[in-house]
């Protein structure tokens, strides 16, 4: 009885391990190939509990879509401008057998894709202009880029899903010297502009001075003309006053006269004492001196 437990055991115990070893599960987001000391044996794609020898091993696969980063890269287009080209990728294991045999895992597919990637980006692009690139041809050109790398990638058991440019932009010294360009070109418009900004205020300046000197001219003409016809209504009315009273009017000159020759402390006169000058000095009613 003992014995008989025994062998069972071993039986079970037996069983069990050629079970572990035989059996394996593939995931739903997952595909296997079955390897026989190193060499592929068969590509399992449908997921669930599947069989094989003790001695054979399962290396999986996703079956997702997987992200390649491609390195930028310097790209020339037929306009001859020269681009740094970022770019990015989704690819997918579509024969996971072709995949073992040509690029073993994922480190060798992307090391692989990247070279493929890049060369397809340079071989479109280098047939079309910068314009092309930022217009609604964009599309078709990436397009063409999908289709010429998968024409190299099939062969590897991988399909690229997506091909895109993150980015393009000029190289740096590009960008120096068109940045120095439109430094310059905004300098020399800045002069232009400068330049005809003092021509128009040189001729509204000339325009200033040439109005200011009519008007002053103007005001010159209207202020001698009323002067004149101030000191004529003057003379008049001085000629009107010694009509009619030359006595007071001679009096009154000849106070005018003390007064504005007789200001200040550093006057000095040198007269006869019988000059009409001191006629009012000598008789306070102006009449002459007896002799």
């Amino acid at each position: 009885m003992n014995k008989s437990l025994a062998v069972l055991g071993v039986l079970v115990l037996v069983a069990g391990f050629v079970a572990f070893t035989s059996l394996f599960v593939v995931p739903q987001v997952q595909q296997a190939i079955v390897l026989q000391f190193g060499a592929p044996i068969e590509a399992v794609k449908d997921p669930g509990l599947k069989v094989k020898l003790p001695w054979q091993n399962v290396v999986y696969y996703d079956k997702r879509v997987l992200d390649l980063d491609p390195p930028k890269q310097q790209v020339i287009l037929s306009d001859q401008k020269r681009l740094d080209v970022d770019s990015y990728a989704r690819f997918k294991i579509v024969d996971p057998l072709l995949f073992f045999q040509t690029v073993k895992d994922e480190m060798g597919a992307r090391s692989r894709l990247s070279p493929i990637i890049n060369s397809s980006l340079r071989r479109v692009l280098g047939n079309e202009t910068l314009l092309s690139i930022l217009s609604d041809q964009r599309i078709a050109i990436m397009a063409s880029i999908r289709q010429q790398a998968n024409d190299d990638a099939r062969p590897l058991g991988m399909e690229l899903v997506e091909v895109r440019i993150r980015r393009a932009d000029y190289p740096e010294e590009t960008s120096l010297n068109i940045y120095n360009r439109m430094k310059s070109e905004r300098e020399r418009e800045s002069k232009e502009f400068r330049a005809q900004g003092q021509e128009e205020a040189q001729k509204i300046r000339a325009d200033a001075d040439k109005q200011r000197v009519v008007i002053v001219a103007e005001a010159k003409k209207q202020s001698e003309i009323l002067r004149g016809q101030g000191d004529g209504e003057a003379i008049r009315i001085y000629a009107e006053a010694f009509g009619q009273d030359p006595e007071f009017f001679a009096f009154y000159r000849s106070m005018q006269a003390y007064r504005k020759a007789m200001t200040g402390g550093d006057t000095t006169m040198v007269l006869s004492p019988d000059s009409d000058f001191f006629k009012y000095f000598k008789n306070i009613e102006g009449a002459p001196a007896p002799q």
